[in-house]
């Protein structure tokens, strides 16, 4: 956990991280530093509710296929809602690249050697970010099923990607990540037939003994298997997310717009 790794230090909140105090314990500096991040990620989240933005953070181990998720999720809802992606990666604009080949508006946050987002890299990028022509905002965080578990970023809804070829007993191993999912998706799920030993069953028994009640859909990026359920879950969260700001919003069909 980065209360032992120190990888909670940031360019955003490493002003925070160094108190001139003489006998002050790591422990109480890393909570400083939580402290500072809850701080920031209210105020993102402000931002967003201002602007009737729905964020979701985007939460998985390396190549769950989190990019090729917001890529299928972009032709699905590219033409009912305005879409933007946050990128984290260690390196590279690889992710942020692909997304802006859709059409869509993508920061790429790179971290270098911190192994998750924090608030102040999110509030950062959101100087870049035209906010206020959007509907819903993916967070996609590095990938990494421990440390972003821990960091609040200002969002609305936590969805964390459990894919396949990772194993059904993720969910036992790393209990903190799945305990703060609002849904979980077993993705690429075309490999089931190719990989006997994940069971999804076993998955969800994991899911269940955490006392976790959060939906968990089974989605497959390349065949479409679970799309609309997912596209579906986005469409009653972002009208919920509204309606629970009180704004007054046009709604066609399926679909939710800002009446601007």
């Amino acid at each position: 956990m980065c209360d032992s790794c120190g990888c909670t230090v940031s360019p955003g909140n490493r002003k925070h991280a160094y108190m001139p105090v003489a006998g002050t314990t790591a422990v109480t500096v890393l909570k400083n530093l939580l402290a500072e991040n809850d701080h920031a990620a209210a105020h993102n989240r402000a931002h967003f509710d201002r602007h009737g933005v729905l964020a979701v953070n985007l939460m998985s181990a390396p190549g769950s296929g989190k990019t090729a998720l917001l890529e299928a999720t972009i032709d699905a809802l590219g033409q009912e809602f305005r879409i933007g992606v946050i990128e984290g990666d260690l390196e590279t604009e690889n992710d942020a690249a692909r997304i802006r080949a859709k059409g869509v508006p993508a920061w790429q946050i790179t971290t270098g050697t911190s192994c998750h987002l924090d608030a102040h890299m999110v509030h950062a990028a959101l100087h870049a970010f035209p906010l206020a022509g959007l509907d819903i905002l993916f967070i996609e965080n590095v990938g990494n099923l421990v440390c972003p578990a821990s960091f609040d970023l200002g969002q609305h809804r936590n969805v964390v990607l459990l894919s396949v070829p990772e194993g059904d007993d993720k969910p036992a191993k790393y209990p903190v990540m799945f305990r703060a999912a609002h849904l979980v998706l077993l993705t690429k799920s075309d490999l089931l037939p190719l990989l006997e030993d994940f069971d999804p069953v076993r998955a969800e028994a994991h899911l269940r003994d955490l006392a976790s009640s959060v939906p968990l859909m089974t989605l497959s990026a390349r065949t479409g298997e679970g799309l609309a359920a997912w596209c579906d879950w986005l469409r009653r969260e972002l009208a919920t997310h509204r309606a629970r700001l009180g704004m007054a919003h046009a709604v066609a069909g399926c679909g939710v717009a800002l009446a601007e």
